[in-house]
C-alpha cells in the first residue's frame, strides 16, 4: 500500500514539474518576443553582419548557418532558463507580475474625484 502511494506522489510531482516547465517556456518565449524586441533587432543586425563575413568562407550556406544558430541560441536560452526556474521550484503563480498568466485581476485603485476631498466628509446643516 505504501509503495502505491509513493508512486502516485511521484507521478503527481513529475506532472507538476512538467506543467511548470511548459508554463515557464511559454512565458519566457512571450516575454522574449514582446519585451525583448530591441534584443531581437540587435541579434538580427549582428546576424546580418555575420552572414556577410561568412559569405566569403562558405558562399552557399552562410545565411542558413547564421539564421539557424541565432534561432537555436534563442530556443536554448528559453529552455535552459525555464529548466533552471523549474528545478529551483519557482512556480509562475508565485511571481507577482505574472498575474495576467493565471487569470487574476490586478487590484485597481478606487476612483477619487477632484471635488471629493472638499465635499465627501461635509455633513449637511440641520436648520
Amino acid at each position: 500500500m505504501a509503495l502505491s502511494q509513493t508512486t502516485d506522489m511521484e507521478k503527481t510531482y513529475s506532472l507538476l514539474m512538467v506543467k511548470s516547465f511548459l508554463i515557464w517556456t511559454f512565458t519566457l518565449a512571450v516575454c522574449l518576443l514582446v519585451v525583448g524586441f530591441p534584443l531581437v533587432v540587435l541579434m538580427a543586425t549582428v546576424g546580418c553582419l555575420l552572414s556577410i563575413v561568412l559569405q566569403s568562407v562558405m558562399p552557399a550556406s552562410a545565411v542558413l548557418v547564421v539564421a539557424g544558430s541565432l534561432i537555436m541560441f534563442n530556443v536554448m536560452a528559453v529552455v535552459v532558463a525555464a529548466g533552471v526556474l523549474t528545478l529551483r521550484g519557482v512556480h509562475p503563480k508565485e511571481i507577482k507580475w505574472l498575474s495576467w498568466l493565471h487569470g487574476e485581476e490586478e487590484q485597481l485603485n478606487q476612483t477619487v474625484y477632484a471635488a471629493c476631498p472638499l465635499t465627501c466628509e461635509v455633513e449637511p446643516l440641520n436648520l
